[in-house]
Parts: structure tokens; sequence; C-alpha cells
């Protein structure tokens, strides 16, 4: 008999990046393998914030839908409504959060009365999702892993969003009942376990994000790509791709894009979407910016072609945030074996990762001339192709998706691959 599994967290499928994405792979790969799969969910909304299309329609309701994912066994995914502030703020993700928790556990009492599942893994952010999966745990007996993206409340004490020490002591204790009950703990990068490993109190699994490296992969046609988008085939693209919020700092690319002016042929391209992009393209067009562009969100279809246009990749953060996520956008970079540029500080798992493997030039984030001298070394290309040499063999070797899944599988489920 198959093993049962329920996903519980607020990004899914058909969400284009970041954490749903993710999620929606994993149980993709997970129903492919023979597992029975389930997931509760919300209607996708990241990283636009708003409901998409054809889920908008009914974003108020309570719907069950059968999903076959990548021409694989359907699984049930169950959506509950949940508020989703068109401007996001401190105090609205936190409206967000309790809006989830609450429909996710009406949800997830009606599920408890149906057969049982033997794991349940939970998607943090946000953190107190954690709960639901201990009641599950405690209902069931199931497995319950405990798998974290971001470090939620670290990133919103370092951004300034949660400053009340009261309520960030309230919150960690919150956060380490939850580890206490978790049977397994993960996150994605090196420096994330070591920080949660420390907090609380046990060992945590390395599950990190993965590529599709058949999908993403180098291509050499670079001036018919570019072409493709409008470009001229002898532009040089830096481009910055992914989700356009304030924590990513992207003002610094304005700010590079200012230092390049002179520089007719050099094109700064911001893709993506986010509730910081308006305010960002006043900003370019404030400084009369005229090298640098904006593209919507591309469809899977066109995303390798898009990453292999560009000539440098910028993975731009800011400081205080540096080892608290891992960022999504890295993994299908370094599969086109681009050339990526890091603002990353020393302390943080990121700037390890890139200076133990080469994978690119690494400055210290929020440091303007670092980066825009790294900008001026990538356009003289003399010493890059080893690091693009370094960024594609790294992905193939650690972030292939069929790879990270079966570690997942033998050290966080503990069962074989059934198919």
């Amino acid at each position: 008999m198959s093993k049962r599994i329920l996903l519980l967290g607020y990004n899914f499928y058909p969400e284009p990046t970041g954490i749903g994405k993710y999620s929606g792979e994993m149980m993709q790969w997970l129903a492919r393998h023979g597992y029975d799969c389930q997931v509760l969910t919300t209607y996708p909304y990241y990283p636009y914030w708003q409901v998409q299309a054809p889920y908008d329609a009914h974003r108020f309701r309570f719907r069950t839908e059968a999903l076959a994912l990548g021409g694989g066994p359907a699984m049930q995914v169950h959506r509950v409504p949940m508020y989703v502030p068109s401007k996001p703020s401190g105090l609205k993700r936190i409206l967000l959060d309790i809006s989830f928790s609450v429909t996710a556990l009406g949800k997830l009492l009606h599920l408890l009365a149906g057969p049982r599942f033997d794991y349940v893994l939970v998607v943090a952010p946000s953190f107190q999702f954690g709960l639901l999966g201990m009641l599950a745990k405690r209902w069931w007996g199931a497995r319950f892993i405990y798998h974290v993206q971001d470090m939620q409340i670290e990133a919103a004490r370092d951004l300034g969003l949660l400053k009340s020490p009261r309520a960030l002591t309230t919150l960690f204790r919150l956060e380490k009942h939850i580890f206490d009950h978790a049977d397994v703990v993960s996150s994605i990068s090196d420096g994330m376990v070591r920080r949660i490993a420390h907090k609380a109190g046990k060992p945590v699994a390395f599950f990190p994000n993965w590529a599709d490296t058949t999908l993403i992969h180098p291509l050499q046609n670079k001036g018919e790509l570019k072409a493709s988008f409008n470009f001229e085939p002898g532009d040089y693209l830096a481009l910055y791709s992914g989700a356009i919020g304030e924590k990513q700092g992207l003002e610094a690319v304005l700010h590079a894009a200012q230092e390049f002016a002179a520089y007719p042929r050099v094109k700064f391209v911001i893709c993506g979407s986010g509730p910081y992009e308006q305010t960002l393209r006043g900003l370019a067009t404030q400084m009369g910016l005229a090298n640098v562009h904006f593209l919507p969100l591309q469809p899977v279809e066109r995303l390798n072609a898009l990453l292999n246009a560009a000539d440098v990749h910028l993975v731009i953060q800011k400081a205080n945030a540096s080892d608290l996520v891992m960022p999504s956008k890295l993994t299908n970079i370094l599969a086109v074996g681009g050339l990526v540029i890091i603002t990353a500080n020393p302390e943080s798992s990121l700037y390890e990762l890139a200076q133990q493997h080469r994978l690119g030039l690494v400055v210290p984030a929020e440091n303007q001339p670092a980066l825009n001298a790294a900008l001026h070394e990538a356009l003289g290309g003399d010493s890059t192709a080893e690091l693009q040499a370094n960024a594609r063999a790294y992905a193939e070797r650690y972030l292939a998706v069929d790879n990270v899944m079966q570690a997942f599988v033998g050290q966080v489920l503990h069962t074989p691959v059934l198919a």
C-alpha cells in the first residue's frame, strides 16, 4: 500500500516562483514515485499579491480539486480562502498568516475524520502552521516534518517589521514548542540548518531547493535570444529575475544602472512581479534611467531563454537578510551556467557556498561601489568562463531534482522510493 502524505502551506502550484514552485514540484515528484499525495493550501497569489485567474472567481470558498502535474497521478488539493493584501505590510502579513491558520484548521478538522496520513509535511513560512502539523501528528500518529524555507521571525526582527522584545520572545518560544514536537526539522541551506539546529536544540536535515537541469540548461545562441526579448544582439544584459519586494534592496540595481549610463550597450533588466514594483519603476523614472528595462514574469517555457540571454545575473539582498533566506532564483541561474554577482556578507551561508565552489562574483551586501566594480569586472569577461563552468557543474551534481528528492525520501521520510 502506498504511503499517504499531506503537505500543508499557503504557497503551491500554480505559483510560478518561490516556495509554491518548489512545493508543487516536490508533490509532483512524490506522486510520480508512488506516494498518495494531498495538499492543504490556498489559492495562488504569489508573487502578484492577488489571487490569480481562474481561481479568483472562487477565492472566498473552500474547494477541492483533482490535480495531475506533469502527466503524473492526480492528487487532491484542498484550497481554503485567505486574506491577501495587495500592498503587504507587517500588520497585513500577520493578518494573512492568521487567516490561513484559521481556514486551514477548519479544513484539517474535516480531514481528521477521514483516513489517516502517514506523513504531514508543513512548509514554513508561516512558522505557526507547525501547530497544525502537531495536531495532525497527535490525531493520526503521522510523522510530522517541519520544513523551513524562510526564517520568518528573524527576518521580521532584522528588517524592522517586528520590534517588540516581548512579542519576539513569545514567538520564539512558540516556534521552539513546534520544533520540540516535530519528528524532522529541515531547511534549505547550510547556514539556515546551523542556525535552526542551535535554537531547536536538535539535528536539522539539509533539504535544499533544486533545479530541473534538463529543462533549464545552457544555450549558445545568445544574440538571437536577446533579440527575442527586443534587445540588440550586441547589448550586454545584467538581469535581476525574481520577486520584487523591499527586502531585496533592488535600489542597488538602479544605482548600478546610473554608474553605467555612459555605456549605451549595457542594459539592466528587472523581470518579475511584487509589491515594490511600482515604487521601483517610479524611482527609475525619477533618476532618468533609460538603460533600465522592466519585464513581466516570464512563463516557464520562456524562462530558459531569458536566463540564457543574460550576460550577468544579479542576486541582490540586504545585509540583514542575507543568512535568513536562500534565494530560490539562484538555482536556475546555476543550472544555465550563468555568471552571477551575489551580494552577501562573509558570515552568511550564501557567501560560504559561492566562495567554496567558486560559483560567481561575491561582494558585500549594500556596498554599491563593490557591486559596481564587480559589474565592471564581469563586463571585461577575462576570468568568468571558469565561474560559469563551476555553476553548471554544481547544479548537475547537487541541485538536480532527482538527486535532491531521492535524498529527501531516504533521510526525511525514511522509506525507499516506491516506483
